[in-house]
């Protein structure tokens, strides 16, 4: 809604300011290598190996269909918001040209959605403590390096980074919150038999 009646400009470009004024050659090469990491064509790689591995090596199909969901539905949410919001990108100092709208961050919302259901994936199947604040730290750096990484290449605001975020966020949760329902009405059954 702040982001529609145009309520959120200050923070954006205090966030803005504060990220690009910090700009050294080191910074935009890993700005523009984990905006890379981001991409579509390389988030269509990693789900096209996560797809694999979870039909033909582990054989879990319902988690096959769980990813599936999240996946697909942050792409269309995204493309919904963007054509809903028509929210034009920021024209200050951009260091790389993105066409599009800008709300939310594509990259934010498939780096959210990709990434957080992997980890929720690997998490299920992890026993030791360590293992798990590693999956953690690992998913949290590349979730909010590639947002980041919008922000300081001067193609999104922070605010649509940030509600990148909070949509894949709330989906994969929905997404989550229905296969664990489902999962337990499975265990429910079995054990009525």
């Amino acid at each position: 809604m702040f982001v529609k009646m145009d309520r959120i400009s200050g923070f954006d470009n205090f966030i803005i300011q504060a990220v690009q004024s910090a700009e050294s050659p080191a910074l935009t090469s890993l700005a523009k290598g984990l905006s890379l990491v981001g991409s579509s064509s390389l988030a269509i790689g990693i789900s096209l190996l996560t797809l694999v591995l979870l039909y033909f090596v582990l054989k879990h199909r319902i988690e096959l269909i769980l990813f599936l969901a999240v996946g697909a539905g942050s792409q269309l949410l995204n493309t919904w918001m963007k054509l809903w919001f028509h929210r034009e990108r920021p024209n200050i100092h951009r260091l790389i040209e993105q066409a599009g709208y800008s709300f939310p961050s594509g990259h934010s919302m498939a780096a959210f959605s990709l990434y957080g259901i992997i980890a929720y994936l690997l998490w299920r199947h992890m026993r030791r403590g360590s293992e798990r604040v590693l999956l953690i730290l690992f998913t949290v750096l590349m979730t909010g390096g590639i947002g980041w990484s919008r922000v300081y290449l001067g193609v999104h605001y922070p605010s649509d980074v940030i509600g990148g975020y909070a949509a894949s966020g709330a989906w994969m949760m929905l997404c989550i919150a229905c296969f664990e329902a489902y999962r337990n009405s499975r265990k429910s059954k079995k054990s009525l038999l």
